[in-house]
């Protein structure tokens, strides 16, 4: 029976869909930003956050886990134990944030971005700072005129 069970499958077997998530992860912490499709992101989401709590942890269990479960461990491992540990210390959970960018032209399945939050490329914040660049504009035009 099914019970229980909350994931996604993917249309895949259980190795490939470990494999898929293992690379998405693993590509999510180098570059803090990746495109993918929606299901492939929402279950993304619950797996970076583990290795973000992971990396909060910081202890030799918890490296020892990451290092089991992630890729490429000369560059991923030091970003997650190091700066990603810094950047979430203080948040209790909530990582990641994940941006529909509706579908895709060749087959129409659904897009997204999934990208870790307070980070210098973080999408809300340039949103934010463009608005604000946007308001500063007004304010000095308004005080010139004047």
């Amino acid at each position: 029976m099914h019970h229980g069970k909350h994931f996604r499958r993917l249309n895949r077997t259980s190795s490939h869909r470990k494999s898929l998530l293992r690379n998405l992860v693993t590509q999510l912490i180098q570059h803090d930003r990746i495109k993918t499709t929606l299901p492939k992101a929402q279950e993304l989401k619950a797996v970076a956050d583990q290795m973000i709590t992971l990396g909060k942890r910081g202890d030799l269990h918890a490296k020892i886990q990451a290092a089991s479960y992630l890729r490429e461990h000369k560059i991923t491992l030091p970003k997650l134990f190091g700066p990603l540990a810094e950047r979430f210390k203080t948040r209790k959970g909530g990582y990641t944030r994940i941006h529909k960018l509706g579908n895709r032209f060749g087959d129409n399945a659904p897009v997204a971005v999934i990208e870790l939050i307070d980070g210098p490329g973080d999408v809300k914040n340039q949103m934010l700072f463009k608005t604000l660049d946007r308001l500063e504009k007004e304010k000095r035009g308004s005080i010139k005129e004047i």
